[in-house]
């Protein structure tokens, strides 16, 4: 699906409605939420978190934090956005709601309150799961809304390269 932002308008679609597993594009509402907690004060980008055993261990694509180590809020969104570093979203998740799963819980009533009817996430990070699935249409819509939303973190999708830890 084609979007023009501002009138919102569908300029091509195919399939736009077709249930597909979104992978790493879960991170889209993982970084939807994480950015709402900034906005609301719940959270800032100075604050820093130890990484847990569990976030250490994701596999798949990382940032390579290193368990226990205290990372800045700011590296872990840097860590999701460019790296798509599945060990940033779960350890954002697990302090920012107490556990992958709460998280998960408060994703999923931002998908309802936005109307994102096709869509259903089991984990933060994009991992395979039947349940974990979306559509191009509720993507391109939640990456409308967080744009949007959110214009003065939005400037972090543009980044090409995130160096964490010499990495």
């Amino acid at each position: 699906i084609l979007l023009d932002m501002i009138p919102g308008t569908v300029l091509f679609s195919k399939n736009a409605d077709e249930p597909m597993t979104p992978s790493s594009m879960s991170k889209i509402m993982t970084v939807y939420k994480l950015f709402e907690r900034l906005k609301d004060g719940g959270l800032s980008l100075t604050d820093t978190f130890a990484v847990s055993e569990k976030a250490w261990r994701k596999q798949g694509s990382k940032m390579f934090v290193a368990v226990k180590s205290r990372v800045k809020v700011e590296d872990l969104i840097r860590g999701i956005i460019v790296q798509s570093g599945n060990d940033a979203s779960c350890a954002l998740a697990e302090h920012t709601a107490g556990s992958e799963e709460g998280f998960v819980d408060l994703m999923m009533v931002y998908v309802r309150d936005l109307g994102l009817d096709n869509t259903n996430f089991i984990n933060v990070w994009g991992g395979p799961d039947e349940d974990h699935y979306s559509t191009a249409r509720d993507l391109a819509l939640l990456s409308q809304r967080l744009i949007e939303k959110f214009p003065d973190h939005y400037a972090i999708y543009k980044e090409k390269y995130f160096t964490y830890n010499n990495i």
